[in-house]
């Protein structure tokens, strides 16, 4: 089944790529490589902001993390003209989560990102990945996921 029916199985229509918030490209292009600059917790246009471990709970922040897999797809379909069918696989993510010096479960909160991915591109959607935590992202955000991808 394609990436595009599976979005609308999972009533998930990408965004307009969101900009850049300062002097940065949201991706940069090589050959069938695309390197996607770190996509904030947004959902509707509002940012998803806490800190897990003190206002957000691990399902909190998997949803969150979740939309910046959303956002990420969004730009990987800006670097392809608009079409996202040409995505082949994710190769990597990396995934920062604001949390409290004693919070763990970073993992858990990037899996919604994760899980998202393997829905809907299968064995393709598997990808290397780093869950780390920070002291406090941008704008208060919960999550911030940056990502590479292979495409044609």
């Amino acid at each position: 089944m394609s990436i595009e029916k599976k979005l609308s199985e999972l009533s998930i229509e990408l965004p307009e790529a969101p900009m850049p918030a300062a002097n940065y490209v949201p991706f940069v292009r090589i050959n069938d490589i695309v390197y996607v600059s770190g996509q904030i917790s947004m959902n509707s246009n509002e940012l998803i902001c806490g800190k897990l471990g003190e206002t957000l709970d691990v399902k909190q922040g998997a949803f969150a993390a979740k939309n910046c897999a959303i956002s990420l797809l969004a730009q990987v379909k800006a670097a392809c003209n608009g079409d996202i069918r040409r995505l082949i696989r994710v190769i990597k993510l990396t995934g920062f989560v604001n949390s409290t010096a004693d919070f763990f479960e970073q993992p858990k909160v990037i899996n919604g990102a994760s899980d998202l991915f393997v829905e809907l591109l299968g064995e393709a959607g598997r990808h290397a990945r780093s869950a780390v935590s920070a002291v406090a992202l941008p704008l208060g955000v919960a999550v911030e996921i940056e990502g590479i991808f292979q495409v044609r």
